[in-house]
């Protein structure tokens, strides 16, 4: 699979993503997509199954690897893979699937101004790229399985 790139040619990548105590998410662990380093982030899932998702720091692209075999649809718990903290959720997406936005911050000292928003909900891949508080990048998709789903 390609990463997605902007009617621009831009691709934005995230080379710097914090939890809610400043513990730096990015470069955690071996995995990289083309190159990059992921973005590491603790799951929960409802039947109570735990582990660690890397996910590709390329914005639109629904690369991961880890702790993948989730059903889409699931809804998941965020957390911190070093503090055990669970990430903020900052905003409801409005569609049929009650997910929410979860806050991941840009910069060490935690500016709400500067952030990636990320989706709870498995195959529903919403995010947004936040700079002093102005949306610079939005992407939304969804896995085939969840298409038919949305009112």
């Amino acid at each position: 699979m390609t990463a997605p790139v902007s009617r621009d040619g831009v691709q934005i990548i995230v080379e710097r993503a914090f939890g809610p105590r400043g513990d730096n998410l990015v470069g955690l662990s071996d995995v990289t997509f083309d190159g990059y380093p992921a973005v590491t982030l603790r799951l929960q899932t409802p039947d109570g199954r735990d582990g660690l998702v890397h996910l590709s720091p390329i914005h639109g692209d629904p690369r991961k690897a880890g702790f993948t075999d989730i059903e889409a649809g699931t809804v998941c718990t965020l957390l911190c893979p070093v503090s055990g903290e669970p990430l903020e959720r900052v905003e409801d997406i409005d569609d049929a699937f009650g997910a929410g936005y979860y806050r991941m911050y840009r910069t060490p000292d935690r500016n709400p101004g500067a952030a990636v928003l990320i989706s709870d909900v498995w195959g529903h891949y919403h995010s947004k790229i936040v700079d002093d508080f102005e949306i610079i990048s939005a992407w939304a998709d969804l896995l085939d399985e969840l298409e038919g789903d949305e009112e």
